[in-house]
């Protein structure tokens, strides 16, 4: 069992945004933040599990592990399961389900190994166990040995807890912010983005400037531990203050039910008083007053609406109208492919990682400043 101030904390990555999601976690002072396969490992105390939740931005999940042994049959997982001690961190109160994978082990029936595992709360803890349980028990057997971890999150963090109305093929808030942070985006610029849809980007820099947490209007598993202190977690959120600032955020589309939603979203999450949100068509783009900052998009593309030829025209007039109306500014697009990103003629810098957006394959496309 781990030391309930030393834990080892997983952050769960969108893949291809692992290194800005690292950067993210040691800005925010959480303790050895490191790049590891699918994600970023750090640690600290059960506080910092609950401030990792509610602070950082690019994380999917925050995953706890709680302890490890091995073991190389049904017969002695069930053992050594039923001597683990699941009351130090579940409630018996508290429904759960146990999720199982199993790699390189004699151990291969990650079916079974999840049946005992369940079975063994359930018998020595008492805590119900539903496929419908919001808490759930991870368990990885690989080279034999069992690791249990504990999902913090619940729901994924990219549902910050105040977006309803969702545009077609959506950004996601998780996806949002790593990419504005890869356009080096801190909060201290105007962002516009010409395509916005449901307004992720726009809402997202927008609370950045504002230095809100991400997690402050919603639930997480977390709160059904035997580990949670409410105490200490509502003076945790109760420390969290909106700072004032004068810059504007800006977002367009030739949708109104996109602009209706933005608006919506931006109100529910706070922001409204530095939201502007407008019904235009590219090609009425115009760089609002004031000092340049970022244009951020994600226009669409092949694999997600409309065809290529089509689209091919439209990056064209969209960066025709960049690089006519927006000097001083820099661009982000997030598209599909590098031809895409080239029909707009801007003078791109080298892309970055892919990524995964829900089985498609994009990146992100930066240019410096415009001439």
């Amino acid at each position: 069992m781990s030391k309930s101030d030393d834990l080892d904390i997983f952050l769960v990555a969108t893949p291809g945004l692992e290194n800005p999601l690292c950067a993210e976690t040691a800005e925010k002072g959480f303790a050895g933040a490191r790049v590891i396969p699918g994600g970023v490992s750090c640690r600290g105390n059960w506080a910092e599990v609950w401030r990792a939740n509610l602070q950082l931005r690019g994380a999917n999940k925050v995953l706890v592990r709680i302890g490890s042994f091995p073991a190389v049959h049904l017969a002695q997982l069930d053992k050594r399961a039923r001597k683990f001690p699941w009351g130090d961190v579940l409630r018996a109160d508290v429904p759960i389900k146990v999720e199982a994978t199993s790699r390189k082990s004699r151990i291969y029936h990650a079916g079974a190994a999840k049946q005992r595992v369940e079975t063994a709360i359930a018998e020595t803890l008492g805590a119900p166990v539903s496929p419908e349980a919001g808490l759930r028990v991870l368990l990885r057997i690989e080279k034999d040995l069992c690791t249990f971890s504990v999902d913090t999150s619940g729901e994924p963090l990219h549902k910050r807890g105040h977006k309803e109305a969702v545009a077609k093929a959506p950004m996601r808030e998780t996806m949002a912010a790593m990419f504005l942070r890869d356009c080096g985006f801190d909060g201290s610029e105007p962002v516009l983005d010409p395509m916005c849809g449901s307004g992720t980007f726009v809402i997202e820099a927008a609370e950045i400037a504002m230095g809100l947490d991400p997690g402050r209007t919603r639930s997480f598993a977390f709160e059904q531990l035997a580990t949670f202190d409410a105490s200490v977690w509502q003076d945790m959120r109760d420390s969290g203050t909106a700072t004032e600032t004068g810059i504007l955020f800006h977002g367009s589309d030739r949708n109104d039910g996109a602009i209706e939603a933005s608006r919506a979203n931006a109100a529910r999450a706070g922001v409204d008083g530095i939201t502007r949100f407008q019904h235009r068509a590219v090609s009425d783009l115009k760089a609002p007053d004031g000092p340049p900052g970022l244009v951020i998009v994600n226009p669409p593309y092949g694999g997600r609406i409309g065809d290529e030829k089509r689209l091919r025209s439209l990056y064209g007039s969209l960066g025709k109208v960049l690089l006519e109306r927006f000097s001083g500014w820099r661009v982000g697009i997030v598209t599909s492919g590098q031809g895409l990103a080239r029909a707009t003629r801007l003078p791109l810098l080298p892309p970055g990682p892919v990524v995964d957006h829900g089985g498609t394959k994009i990146r992100l496309y930066r240019t410096p400043p415009l001439a």
